[in-house]
């Protein structure tokens, strides 16, 4: 059996993952790989065995046990040690059910149905800012962090005014540059924020003062929660905003199509989605015993990495994965992972996109990049990929 050292992190261009994982999928879908840290796990890069692995309950996603497959000094106080209160990413049952079932009913497709007219103020409301300000524009800052960052404001009942606290806090959190102690004083500040505003009576009408009156959960878990939902509520999603509209300026075919066809917005987004695959590094997972796996004996503790990105380009799955396709059928992609653990965000995610793209396009329908394509600088140094910056006009 082949050994990989390192993860493959380089592509050879902006959107496809790196050619390595192709290779890999096609030859050996499940393979030994070496982790920063020396520890030899386990890489899997096929969809039938990303599915099968993240549904098999021998493997675990409590935190104890995860390791990062590239260099992410930031994670080192988190991996390896307990769950933080209310970070349900990292737990198993039952303690993961148990958090997860006070959150699941507030996600719903039809409670994200019910927020569709106040998203649709909040981008109407920045797109009209942009064309008062006149481009160029950074749309990240304009238009693509703003979105979801009001948006998950409003969910939780966190003052929208407080953003640069949790947005530095955050980016911290997600980089692969942030030292250990960086890292842990960036989440320390950010339980200290959501404490303090709950404290003061500062949550509002949202999410975080309904679990507080419900009692079910304890002022930790809450705070925890809170984090865990602005973070990633408001990354992921800017992340898949700004890469997609890059991914829609470089295929003007597709885009023009999505513009003028709102017949297609839904599955063009699921499409968007797979093709792009922001989390770029995989879902990590751990047996904590020893286990079979398509003829492999994987032992307790060894980390294992599931590819998300190779997943959603497995040709045995999707018929010429590699192209950017509005009419394919998209159904059984992975961008949210899958499983138990699958992304609790998702409906939000999909409403967010499904609003904001198709209505950034009608807006300004000459959109273009206001700098040549090579010099967007890529988000490869975190570990949601995406763009720094995108300057923009039409």
């Amino acid at each position: 059996m082949n050994l990989i050292d390192p993860h493959p992190t380089t592509r050879l261009n902006t959107f496809d993952p790196p050619p390595e994982l192709a290779k890999y999928r096609q030859d050996e879908p499940v393979r030994r790989m070496r982790y920063p840290d020396g520890h030899i796990g386990w890489l899997v890069t096929s969809h039938a065995l990303a599915r099968k692995l993240l549904t098999d309950t021998r493997f675990s996603a409590r935190s104890e046990y995860k390791r990062a497959p590239v260099a992410r000094p930031g994670a080192d106080p988190f991996y390896g040690a307990p769950a933080l209160p209310g970070w349900l990413v990292d737990m198993d049952a039952p303690e993961h059910t148990r958090l997860r079932q006070q959150l699941a009913g507030k996600f719903t497709a039809r409670r994200m149905r019910e927020m569709r007219p106040r998203i649709d103020a909040i981008v109407e409301d920045l797109l009209s800012a942009m064309a008062e300000q006149g481009g160029p524009v950074d749309l990240v800052q304009s238009f693509a962090l703003p979105v979801p960052s009001l948006v998950i404001c409003e969910l939780l009942g966190v003052p929208y005014e407080d953003r640069a606290e949790f947005q530095r806090n955050s980016e911290i959190l997600f980089s692969l540059k942030a030292t250990a102690a960086e890292a842990s004083e960036a989440m320390d500040r950010l339980y200290a924020f959501l404490r303090h505003l709950s404290h003061r009576g500062g949550l509002g009408d949202g999410l975080l003062s309904m679990l507080a009156a419900d009692g079910t959960l304890d002022a930790e878990e809450i705070a925890g929660v809170g984090v865990l939902l602005l973070t990633a509520g408001h990354e992921s999603t800017s992340s898949s905003l700004a890469l997609s509209t890059l991914a829609l300026l470089a295929h003007p075919g597709q885009l023009a199509a999505f513009r003028d066809d709102p017949s297609i917005t839904d599955n063009a987004v699921e499409e968007l989605l797979r093709y792009l695959s922001v989390f770029h590094f995989g879902v990590p997972r751990t047996p904590l015993e020893d286990v079979e796996f398509e003829g492999h004996l994987m032992k307790a503790g060894e980390s294992v990495t599931v590819s998300i990105p190779s997943a959603n380009r497995d040709p045995g799955w999707f018929t010429d994965p590699d192209r950017l396709d509005f009419t394919r059928k998209t159904s059984g992609h992975l961008a949210f992972g899958y499983g138990i653990h699958q992304c609790l965000g998702q409906n939000l995610v999909r409403m967010e996109m499904r609003t904001a793209l198709p209505a950034l396009l009608r807006r300004f329908p000459s959109l273009a990049l206001a700098v040549p394509p090579q010099e967007i600088p890529l988000a490869s140094d975190m570990s949601v990929y995406g763009v720094h910056r995108l300057p923009v006009t039409w």
